[in-house]
């Protein structure tokens, strides 16, 4: 088959058996056995498509370093040879070598430069060819900016070979320079496998030939197996070849050493030290000139061609020439003027002086290494994609690529040159000022010239890191297709989004289309998992379930989902210890409804649960242990990130472990300037007081409370315990008595559902509501002054009804309909029910819908039955309506406004607070944060058993950017967070609080933590947001703006 190989004699090769008989034929190769003894070929190793196949499979693709350079999905010479001895159970290495060039010949795999064949080397790096994927237009390429058609005439048949690199820095991080492997999201498994017979490694053609018995055949291939298996003297077959030196080792035309081009008398009467830093110099101008020669073939042999030939249609031949070309005549330019000055020094000077200065004066010119760097990635693509889809073009390739000039080398490898030149610079010049003397001008010359060197190596990275992650996303982009009413934009094509990983997981199913691979991507701000199929000669990514936001994203494995969340709350409760009023972590995050087998014969399971509204959880397997670890890492690392990123409410833990699943708390209220809070739960009324030591105490045997409410100017609390609204002199409780204050309890109604207290018509109001499915009675009441109490009542009568009266009626009104929550207005009163918000006149009774009907705009909501008013808040001049599936505006008389202003909840909102300018929507697996001027999700809190204990923004109360000097001082540094370059709502969108706020030069006064002195000379008293998830009380508040440090460090994780 191929000629090299028949220089070599036939090996000892033990017969490959897949079967019981004793004669095998190669087609039985089609059958893998499912065990092989130790000495048996894994494949039928003639035959190279199953080699191919088998070594793909079991070869390791990792990140490795060759010449200051990364290359992604690369393996080396030595684990290529030792993996084939392997499969073909061979120890003859040269053997294995062979069979290695013969899958090396048809493109398999091929060196990461494109220098030279398969070498049994660990020095030298392979990749697996590649399929080009769906193609953009070269004008898109151009511009970077807007994704084409494509072409649907690619054929497919194209290799996009090359490497994804990094170049070493000065600090040793890497710097990444892109390649077509690892950008253009092709997979290898698409390539055609290589085909043929491999002669040397076929069974013997007598049908009578066997393994105990020495075959008739001179030309056996188990002749020498057989003597030995015969205790036979091994006798001569055919004569005998060895390997030629052509066949094992590439002919490599060495550089010319210096000794050799000097007089003998100038090399005896150097050192030992000069004449190795001579070498270098020579290395460093003798390879320069290799470089230069390499940039004039591509100008001479395909530029210059290629703008005459029709190999290309004329109207598209310049754009192609500059899309894959780009700027290497600046790069010619600038390396002849360095390779002629060096010449030129070495002609002058047999001993060369130094070389440092000529450097100087060319490296601050490298700008052309950079520009050509960032553009490497869109010109070898758009080189594959002409050939892949154009005969006339591969023509022209195959013949330029088999003249002398070439060197046997692809244009892919001269294509990488530029970027492998720059990287080599360092290494070649560090070589030289290890032998220079310290007197001598170079020894402070090349540092400088290796530290600029390496300056444009880091902009090289930046650049086409980003072109590389730019041209990821613009494929997948344009390859996603979504079930139809499942679409949602991920905003793949915008500048700050990034693709973290990508990789491979299984799914388990009863059927046989519900098994197989799923490719699983991770972005920056969302999860997403596709099928890849292949349609009209092109990839198509057919999205399998509904993108996963990574802030709705939970994850978890069997075996350690209940482990964490334990070692979760004593990691907690230890850190509470040390500090209570500290930055605490954030809520537990809720746990996987459901486990799944973690059996390691299956793979290692994971499963991804996507919270709130689009709730959906799925299982995947990853293959290895190591694998699966890599996703839960990488996930959990990003998530972080992307809450650091969105930072917006810090949680403070006021309580944790106190109180137990069987006394829940329900409810609390702040009081005493925020120093002191009551906690209603199933066992009684407990008050805390952060003062002290945060612990609370109960001071009312009650159950069921369910709501509590003080009312500090008039030193009342009122309860809601088993439907009863009882009230309570404050001076009556007692800790250490929590039967004392009972003594003087206030029934004020019963079989009530709930209860409000806010401020109408500038009185201080207890709304008491008894609901039915069909009507409800709503009381107004009014406190009555602590210094008026009882005063016109006789002495008799006040122990007759147990106490001093708290509350009188201040009016009364029936709403036909079930009321569900209660809001205050400035001089009315709103009603949610099932109807929507009712608005009721407290001086009149006077009901009317909030909701205008003749405004069609609010049809969506006017006819539908299905959804529960809940919240009112007033901002500006208009009203924010919450809905349990949405939240809108309207104005003062009803009608829809801000009619761009519309949220659709990410989840199933239960409660919701303000805290200006944010509204916060509260569901049992995480809070919603949304900037209320233009909707944006602008952070997600996850949790357990989420609850809102405590918010009181009464929609009385207009919120605006100039409301009030507290506001200008706590949220000056937010009144921006609206104006964005691309609002939007969905949460694959969500805000980057860095962004919002990292314009703002202003200062904001930022509350500590609770307990701590001055806290409430700060905070307005009833300017709270309470929550509980599991047994953790926490208050939320306002986040401390980003300085400049932290949000550099932010950008930079």
């Amino acid at each position: 088959m191929l000629n090299e190989i028949r220089h070599v004699s036939r090996p000892s090769m033990p017969a490959f058996r897949p079967s019981t008989s004793d004669r095998a034929s190669p087609a039985s190769a089609n059958h893998h056995p499912p065990h092989h003894s130790r000495r048996t070929p894994i494949v039928y190793p003639a035959l190279l498509s199953r080699v191919a196949q088998a070594f793909r499979e079991r070869i390791t693709l990792s990140d490795r370093v060759k010449d200051g350079l990364t290359y992604k999905d690369a393996f080396d010479g030595r684990e290529a040879v030792d993996k084939i001895a392997y499969i073909i159970k061979t120890t003859d290495r040269n053997l294995a070598l062979l069979l290695g060039r013969a899958l090396d010949a048809q493109k398999f795999f091929h060196d990461v430069t494109y220098d030279h064949r398969l070498r049994d080397s660990p020095h030298e790096l392979y990749q697996f060819k590649q399929q080009v994927a769906t193609p953009f237009a070269s004008a898109d390429l151009a511009f970077l900016d807007e994704v084409g058609e494509g072409n649907s005439e690619s054929n497919g048949k194209g290799s996009a070979e090359g490497a994804s690199k990094e170049v070493l820095a000065d600090d040793g991080s890497s710097a990444q320079v892109p390649g077509p492997n690892t950008s253009t999201n092709m997979s290898s498994d698409e390539v055609p496998l290589p085909s043929g017979v491999y002669t040397l490694l076929t069974d013997c053609y007598s049908p009578t030939c066997s393994r105990n018995s020495l075959c008739y055949s001179i030309a056996c291939p188990r002749r020498l197996e057989q003597q030995s298996r015969l205790n036979m003297k091994p006798q001569p077959g055919l004569k005998q070849r060895t390997p030629s030196k052509e066949s094992l080792g590439d002919l490599v035309e060495p550089g010319t050493l210096w000794v050799h081009s000097v007089p003998k008398e100038i090399v005896d009467n150097v050192s030992d030290v000069e004449k190795n830093r001579q070498e270098a110099i020579n290395e460093v101008i003798y390879t320069e000139r290799d470089f230069v020669r390499d940039m004039e073939y591509l100008r001479d042999l395909w530029v210059g061609p290629l703008k005459t030939s029709d190999a290309i249609p004329e109207e598209r031949r310049l754009d192609f020439l500059e899309q894959v070309f780009w700027n290497v005549h600046d790069i010619i330019a600038v390396n002849t003027k360095l390779r002629d000055a060096l010449n030129k020094r070495q002609k002058s000077y047999a001993v060369v002086e130094r070389i440092g200065d000529i450097f100087l004066d060319v490296v601050p010119q490298f700008t052309p290494f950079v520009l050509y760097g960032s553009h490497q990635l869109y010109g070898k693509y758009e080189f594959e994609k002409e050939k892949s889809g154009n005969p006339a073009f591969q023509k022209f390739v195959d013949e330029v690529e088999r003249r002398p000039e070439s060197r046997k080398l692809e244009l892919n490898g001269y294509l990488t040159k530029p970027t492998t030149r720059l990287a080599r610079y360092p290494l070649l010049l560090e070589v030289v000022l290890k032998y220079t003397p310290d007197d001598n001008p170079d020894k402070k010359d090349l540092p400088v010239v290796i530290q600029l060197v390496k300056n444009f190596l880091a902009k090289v990275n930046i650049e086409s890191g980003k072109t590389e992650n730019r041209f990821n996303l613009l494929q997948l982009d344009q390859q996603l297709v979504f079930r139809q009413g499942e679409e949602v934009d991920l905003h793949l094509t915008d500048e700050c989004r990034e693709l973290v990983f990508k990789g491979n997981l299984k799914r388990r199913g009863g059927t046989a289309g519900d098994s197989g691979d799923i490719q699983v991507f991770l972005f920056d701000h969302a999860l997403l998992m596709v099928k890849q199929k292949e349609k009209n000669k092109g990839d198509q990514h057919k999205v399998y379930r509904r993108p996963i936001p990574l802030e709705l994203l939970l994850v978890s494995v069997p075996e350690d989902m209940n482990s964490l969340r334990q070692n979760s709350k004593t990691i907690n409760k230890t850190l509470l210890k040390s500090n209570t009023t500290a930055k605490n972590l954030p809520p537990t995050p809720p746990s996987a409804p459901a486990k799944v087998s973690a059996n390691s014969k299956d793979g290692f399971s994971i499963t991804f649960v996507h919270l709130g509204r689009k709730y959906y959880q799925i299982s995947l397997w990853a293959s290895t242990f190591v694998g699966r670890k890599k996703w839960l890492d990488l996930i959990a690392k990003q998530q972080e990130v992307l809450r650091e990123r969105s930072l917006t409410f810090d949680t403070v833990t006021l309580c944790e472990g106190f109180f137990s699943v069987g006394n829940r708390v329900n409810c609390a209220a702040p009081f005493d300037g925020g120093r002191r809070m009551a906690y209603g739960t199933n066992d009684g009324v407990y008050f805390a007081n952060f003062r002290e030591d945060n612990r609370p105490v109960r001071v009312l045997a009650l159950m069921d409370v369910t709501q509590v409410e003080v009312l500090e100017g008039y030193r009342l609390l009122i309860v809601l315990s088993e439907h009863s609204v009882i009230t309570f002199p404050l001076e009556a409780l007692s800790e250490s008595d929590p039967t004392a204050g009972l003594k003087r309890a206030k029934r004020i109604s019963s079989h009530t559902s709930f209860f409000k207290a806010g401020v109408c018509l500038g009185k201080s109001l207890v709304c008491v509501v008894k609901a039915s499915q069909l009507s409800s009675t709503i009381k107004a009441l009014e406190p009555i002054d602590h210094a008026d109490r009882g005063r016109n009542k006789p002495t008799f009568k006040k122990l007759i009804q147990g106490g001093n009266d708290t509350l009188r009626l201040f009016r009364e009104f029936y709403i036909p309909v079930e009321s569900s929550s209660i809001h205050y207005l400035k001089t009315k009163l709103c009603v949610g029910c099932t109807k929507g918000f009712e608005i009721v006149d407290l001086e009149n009774l006077d009901t009317q819908s909030l909701l205008d009907p003749s405004d069609t705009s609010l049809d969506f909501v006017q006819k539908r039955d299905d959804v529960r008013p809940m919240a009112i808040y007033r901002i500006d001049n208009d009203f924010l309506l919450c809905y349990d599936e949405f939240a809108f505006y309207v104005n003062k008389s009803g009608w829809r406004a801000r009619r761009d202003f519309m949220v659709y909840w990410e989840g199933h909102p239960r409660q919701f607070a303000l805290q200006y300018p944010y509204v916060l929507a509260f569901e049992p697996s995480f809070v919603e944060v949304r900037h209320v001027e233009s909707g944006n999700m602008v952070q997600i809190i996850q949790g357990n058993n989420l609850r809102c204990l405590f918010a009181d923004a009464p929609p009385s109360t207009t919120h605006s950017a100039n409301a009030s000097v507290t506001h200008m001082q706590t949220y000056h540094h937010q009144q921006n967070a609206y104006a964005m370059a691309n609002p939007r709502q969905s949460v694959y969108g969500v805000a980057d609080r860095t962004s919002i706020v990292s314009s703002t030069s202003s200062t904001t006064l930022i509350p500590p933590g609770y307990g701590m002195p001055g806290y409430m000379n700060r905070v307005p008293p009833r300017n709270h947001i309470i929550m509980v998830s599991d047994d953790r009380i926490m208050a939320l508040q306002l986040a401390p703006p980003p300085t400049p440090d932290n949000v550099s460090l932010r950008t930079q994780r």
